[in-house]
């Protein structure tokens, strides 16, 4: 299930097995094993790339809902055990310099701590961190805060992503007004409210519902839609991203839930408050 959900949230094979630390054969033969076990084709492929299928569609609804309900386990029971364990919960970009570098000082501090990452799409900016999944979370405000502790450790400006051959797209700087008659992307509902108003620029938007990065990418490439990225992301020769001049910036923040006193936490924010000042 987790190898479907990398493969249908990426919508490409070579990036899905990139992200799950493997090949792309045994990725595919796990698909097409899938596929038989389930009885129904769950992707579409055509010179043009990957799509899910209606089947496919409903299926990663359950598969997610079953992956979280075994994170969801695993963590329950790990506690009771009394495992020496730390589980993060990580947002958005796992290749920010600022992860490699709090991950390398982490083990130095503590080799002998069992380090978990729970990678999250688009739709929780806490990653688990409310339903008890994760111990602490690296992700981006704003969000609603409430019984949670929030420590900032960077902030980056933020620009809108097009088409390149958008006319939009050779400028300099744009501002959110000139964005106004354009289609967005959208949370699915249920999403944090001020999560959702920060990335669609303060105000209701009309567009397609996306849960990760690569379908918000994917959107601007195939529907024009308007995207948003922090500045200094890598992305296709296809898409182009321009500053938005009045934009607030995102904010890189460590998030872990008020009152909790693992020392391994309290290492975890130390260390990385120090690893993302450089």
């Amino acid at each position: 299930m987790r190898y479907f959900v990398a493969v249908a949230e990426e919508l490409h094979f070579g990036r899905a097995a990139t992200r799950l630390h493997m090949s792309q054969p045994p990725l595919s033969r796990a698909i097409k094993q899938l596929e038989a076990d389930v009885g129904a084709v769950l992707f579409a492929r055509s010179p043009a790339g990957v799509a899910l299928t209606p089947v496919g569609t409903v299926l990663l609804d359950e598969a997610r809902a079953l992956l979280d309900h075994a994170d969801r386990v695993r963590v329950r029971v790990s506690a009771a055990a009394g495992v020496s364990t730390l589980t993060i919960g990580i947002l958005g970009d796992g290749t920010d310099p600022g992860v490699a570098r709090l991950a390398a000082a982490y083990r130095r501090h503590h080799p002998g701590i069992d380090i978990r990452v729970r990678d999250t799409d688009l739709t929780d900016p806490t990653c688990g961190l409310r339903a008890g999944l994760v111990d602490v979370a690296l992700t981006r405000g704003p969000f609603d805060e409430t019984a949670l502790t929030v420590r900032a450790l960077r902030t980056d400006p933020v620009g809108v992503v097009l088409r390149a051959d958008d006319p939009l797209a050779r400028r300099d700087g744009l501002r959110l007004a000139e964005l106004r008659d354009r289609r967005w992307f959208q949370f699915p509902q249920g999403t944090d409210p001020i999560w959702q108003s920060y990335w669609n620029g303060g105000r209701p938007r009309e567009g397609p519902v996306v849960r990760a990065v690569q379908e918000c990418l994917q959107a601007v490439l195939w529907n024009g839609t308007v995207g948003l990225a922090p500045l200094g992301h890598d992305l296709p020769a296809e898409l182009a991203v321009v500053p938005l001049i009045d934009m607030p910036p995102s904010r890189v923040v460590a998030v872990w839930n008020e009152g909790d006193t693992n020392p391994l936490i309290r290492s975890f924010i130390g260390i990385a408050t120090t690893a993302y000042r450089h």
